[in-house]
């Protein structure tokens, strides 16, 4: 499990995380080994808690860190202000007909069963999702998700339900069929925010490993 840094400066740093990769430390010794570890091996002046967002362990892609304390503030209120754009491109199973979407589905952690996330109209809070078919191949669809919320496993969960897609993302050990340590076909392909130091655009693209 390479982990391959795409971009860093003096404000931070954007990593291309493989599926399988912790983002962030876990309980326990065989926990450590993650994104956030291994950066600051390889920066170790780097702030005790860089991570600005983070990803499923299984999901691959484009994971940003901030070097400083004023990044990761700056980084961290673009987020809460939706003024970061994420897309993601995934393989779902099943043929997907129709061309593009809105997903607006309201889910919440099943407390019996973490980290399992369950669609509750009542209870849950509401996650929104646009798609965009890219392709059919074979048996898969390859999808282009535009999260507008950033819920737990959201993209998982809004391909997977019958009142989403109804197609889970291949490799999905949770919400589909994939097998236990197994590669999950979504990957973070494009970030687009502000840098912090001068708030100029800022975007930057991963190649999709499938």
């Amino acid at each position: 499990m390479q982990l391959t840094l795409l971009h860093q400066d003096s404000e931070l740093v954007i990593a291309d995380k493989p599926s399988g990769l912790l983002s962030v430390p876990g309980r326990g010794p065989d926990k450590q080994d993650c994104v956030v570890n291994r950066v600051k091996e390889f920066l170790p002046d780097i702030i005790a808690q860089p991570a600005v967002h983070r990803l499923d362990m299984y999901t691959s892609g484009i994971m940003l860190l901030a070097r400083t304390r004023n990044a990761h503030r700056e980084l961290s209120r673009q987020f809460e202000q939706r003024r970061v754009h994420k897309r993601y491109v995934a393989l779902v199973q099943g043929v997907i007909n129709e061309t593009e979407g809105e997903i607006r589905l309201a889910f919440r952690l099943a407390p019996d069963n973490r980290p399992y996330q369950v669609y509750d109209p009542i209870q849950g809070k509401p996650g929104i999702t646009r798609w965009k078919r890219l392709g059919v191949e074979g048996s898969f669809t390859r999808i282009e998700f535009t999260p507008l919320t950033g819920r737990t496993h959201q993209l998982r969960l809004h391909a997977a339900h019958p009142k989403g897609l109804g197609a889970p993302i291949v490799g999905d050990r949770l919400y589909g069929d994939g097998k236990e340590g197994g590669p999950m076909c979504l990957h973070a392909s494009r970030i687009a925010f502000h840098h912090p130091k001068d708030g100029r655009p800022f975007k930057i693209t991963s190649e999709i490993p499938f």
